[in-house]
């Protein structure tokens, strides 16, 4: 059973969110918040909660500082943004400042099932239409540059990405490296940020012009 937290301070949304959630996972333990103090709260008492779901416009909170007050006091629970602002720069940022995703409120149910789906496998998602602008200007489109940005992987990282380019999903990757699940969704989220991307598929297209196995080299340990 997958524990979720919705936050928004809208009765009526938090009901239209937790009706879209039902419609992909239908087991699902649905907490609610109507506030990031009573987000921070609930997320103190449980736990066991493996997703929050957020909106930026809350009372109290200006642009993202609601995202960075939850980020900060709870590092290892994703964040998906799901907002009525749908900016590619607001997007970018709210990438850039640690969100696990970013759906806008707009977006139909599968989109979310997706969404929801990726993230609690520890990817990053954006859907496609704003994914294509979410690196904005920091995307690296030379094979020179991507080339940097793979070098600030560890060893770790770079075996990870070797088999996410092989098509291994992350169960298998903990398998083959003999670690946990939880460790190799943490690598991922950690590769998906250095390389400025935002899903699994755009990181295998981004590196595709690399000869990545000299790049990589014997490198294949992977802490647990």
């Amino acid at each position: 059973m997958t524990k979720i937290l919705i936050v928004d301070d809208h009765p009526m949304f938090r009901e239209a969110l937790r009706s879209a959630v039902k419609f992909s996972r239908d087991d699902a333990e649905i907490l609610e918040a109507g506030s990031i103090e009573a987000a921070h709260e609930v997320l103190r008492d449980d736990p066991g909660i493996e997703i929050v779901l957020l909106d930026l416009s809350l009372p109290g909170t200006t642009g993202f500082d609601g995202l960075m007050f939850l980020r900060s006091a709870f590092p290892r629970t994703p964040i998906m943004i799901v907002s009525g602002l749908d900016d590619p720069k607001i997007v970018h940022e709210a990438i850039r400042l640690g969100a696990a995703g970013f759906v806008p409120k707009s977006v139909d149910k599968a989109t979310l099932a997706k969404g929801l789906s990726e993230v609690l496998d520890g990817s990053v998602f954006v859907p496609p239409e704003l994914a294509q602008n979410a690196d904005g200007p920091r995307a690296a489109s030379r094979a020179s540059d991507i080339a940097d940005l793979v070098a600030n992987l560890t060893p770790a990282q770079m075996r990870v990405l070797q088999l996410i380019r092989h098509g291994q999903l992350n169960k298998q990757i903990a398998y083959e490296l003999g670690v946990s699940e939880t460790t190799i969704k943490a690598h991922v989220s950690e590769i998906l940020r250095k390389l400025n991307v935002v899903s699994r598929t755009q990181a295998v297209i981004k590196t595709s012009q690399l000869d990545f196995e000299a790049i990589a080299g014997d490198e294949d340990a992977v802490d647990s």
